[in-house]
C-alpha cells in the first residue's frame, strides 16, 4: 500500500493549482488525472480572467501558453430572423497587464503540468479513482485502479459530478435545475482571416456570447473566443430545460443550427472543425455549493461548484486555480501542525471567504434564480429585434413617426412586465 502526504484527484486547473503550491514547499504530491493527459477532457469556452489571480501565480503568465487577449466584448440577442448586436471595445482593455485571455485547455493544462511536475509533483494519467479510503470517520487516501493509495489528505479536483466529494459524504447528487451541458467546437482559421473579420491586429482577440434563439428560448446561449489560429464556438444549454421538459432538439442540432446563422456562418467560413467535446457545467451558484472540507480531505474548483454566470459574463477558470492555491496552502498549514482533522482543514472555508472566489459567489447569489426567467431568452431577444425591424424600415410610402412605432412596441402592459423584470436584475 503507497503511502503520500497529498493526493489530487483531477490535473485540471485547481488540481494543478494545489499541486503547484504544495510541490514548490517541498510537499510530497501525486496528481491523478483520468483523461490521457491534462486538459484532454476539461472542456470550457476558454476565457480566463487573469487579474483575480496574477498575484497567486506571479512566475506563470509570462511564459504560460495564453492565446489572444480580450480588446473586443459583444453580445447579441438572436431572434427567429434577426438579430440585436452590441460591441465594446474599450483602452483600458489594450492596457497592459491584460484582463483577459483566451485559452485552449488541451493546450494550457498540459503546460501546466509540465510546470507542477518540474516542481516535484508526481502525475499519473489515464487513473480513473473508484473511491476513498475512509478509516475512522476520516478520508485516508483512495482506491484507483484497483490499488489503495494513501495520503494524509486528499483534494478531490475531479470535476462538476466529483465522486470523490460524494464518496467522502460531503455532497448528494445534485439537482438537474443546477447544471448546464456545454457543447464546444474549435475550429481553425488562418490567424490573418480571423485579425480581418474581427477587426483585430496582432494578438488581439474577442469574445462574444449570443443569447435567444440560439437555445430556443430556453436559459442558455452560445459563444465566442478567437484564438490564435482558431476559433471557440459552443453554447450552454440546461439540463432541466432539456430533461423532457423543455423542447425536444438535442443539444448538438442545436449547435448545428448555430452555425448556420448567418450571424456565425461568415465568421467561420473556410474552417474546419479540429475539436469536439461536451462537458457538464456547474449553474447553481451560492446556494447550490456543498462543504468544502472534512476530515482528510478538501473540494475545489468545479468539483465545488465554484462557476458565476450572470449572462453577460461567464466565469470558472480564475476560481478553480485560486481554489487550489488556498487548499494547498490550507495543507501546508494543517502539516505544520500535524492535524488534518476538519476542525484544522476549516481554514480552506476562511480563506475563501476572505478571497475573491466566495466574495464573488455570494455577490451573484441571486443570479441563477434571475436567469430562470424565460422572458429574457424568448421574449426579449424577439422584443428587440421586431422594434429594430420597424425602426430601420423604409416602407413604399410615408415612413410612420418614431414615437408611434415605439409605443406600438412597448405598451403599458409591456412595461410593467420590464419593470418586474428589471426588479429582479437588481438582485444581480
Amino acid at each position: 500500500m503507497e503511502k503520500f502526504e497529498v493526493i489530487v484527484v483531477g490535473a485540471g486547473l485547481a488540481g494543478l493549482a494545489a499541486a503547484w503550491k504544495l510541490a514548490e514547499k517541498g510537499v510530497e504530491v501525486l496528481v491523478l488525472e483520468r483523461g490521457d493527459y491534462p486538459g484532454a477532457k476539461n472542456v470550457t469556452g476558454g476565457r480566463l480572467y487573469v487579474n483575480p489571480v496574477r498575484d497567486l501565480f506571479p512566475d506563470l503568465w509570462s511564459a504560460a501558453p495564453l492565446e489572444r487577449y480580450i480588446v473586443h466584448e459583444g453580445a447579441t440577442l438572436m431572434a427567429r430572423d434577426r438579430s440585436v448586436a452590441i460591441d465594446y471595445s474599450g483602452d483600458e482593455l489594450k492596457a497592459e497587464p491584460h484582463q483577459s485571455y483566451s485559452v485552449l485547455r488541451g493546450k494550457f493544462d498540459r503546460w501546466l503540468a509540465e510546470q507542477v511536475e518540474a516542481k516535484g509533483a508526481m502525475l499519473l494519467t489515464k487513473v480513473r479513482v473508484d473511491d476513498v479510503i475512509m478509516e475512522n470517520g476520516k478520508v485516508a487516501g483512495v482506491l484507483a485502479g484497483g490499488d489503495e493509495l494513501k495520503a494524509d489528505v486528499v483534494i478531490a479536483c475531479d470535476g462538476v459530478l466529483s465522486l470523490v466529494s460524494e464518496k467522502a459524504g460531503l455532497r448528494k447528487p445534485g439537482l438537474p435545475k443546477d447544471y448546464a451541458v456545454g457543447i464546444k467546437e474549435v475550429i481553425t482559421l488562418d490567424a490573418g482571416v480571423i485579425n480581418d473579420r474581427f477587426r483585430l491586429e496582432g494578438n488581439e482577440g474577442a469574445a462574444h456570447l449570443f443569447v435567444g434563439d440560439v437555445t430556443k428560448g430556453c436559459f442558455g446561449g452560445g459563444f465566442l473566443y478567437t484564438n490564435k489560429d482558431s476559433i471557440s464556438l459552443g453554447l450552454v444549454a440546461g439540463i432541466h430545460e432539456y430533461a423532457g421538459i423543455g423542447p425536444s432538439t438535442d443539444v448538438p442540432g442545436l449547435l448545428e443550427a448555430f452555425k448556420k446563422r448567418p450571424e456565425i456562418s461568415s465568421l467561420i467560413r473556410g474552417g474546419s472543425t479540429a475539436e469536439y467535446a461536451a462537458h457538464v457545467i456547474p449553474e447553481g451558484g451560492f446556494r447550490a455549493i456543498s462543504p468544502l472540507y472534512g476530515n482528510g480531505i478538501l473540494v475545489a474548483g468545479d468539483a465545488a461548484g465554484f462557476a458565476v454566470n450572470i449572462g453577460f459574463t461567464v466565469r470558472g477558470m480564475e476560481y478553480a486555480l485560486a481554489s487550489g492555491y488556498y487548499a494547498g496552502e490550507t495543507v501546508l498549514k494543517s502539516k505544520e501542525k500535524g492535524d488534518f482533522s476538519a476542525a484544522a482543514l476549516s481554514l480552506y472555508q476562511r480563506l475563501l471567504e476572505e478571497s475573491f472566489v466566495l466574495q464573488d459567489m455570494k455577490n451573484f447569489q441571486e443570479a441563477p434564480g434571475v436567469l430562470s426567467n424565460e422572458r429574457l431568452f424568448k421574449h426579449y431577444p424577439e422584443l428587440a429585434g421586431n422594434l429594430l425591424k420597424d425602426i430601420y424600415a423604409v416602407p413604399a410610402g410615408p415612413k410612420g413617426r418614431l414615437y408611434p412605432t415605439l409605443r406600438k412596441a412597448l405598451t403599458l402592459g409591456e412595461m410593467w412586465a420590464q419593470f418586474k423584470d428589471m426588479r429582479e436584475v437588481m438582485k444581480i
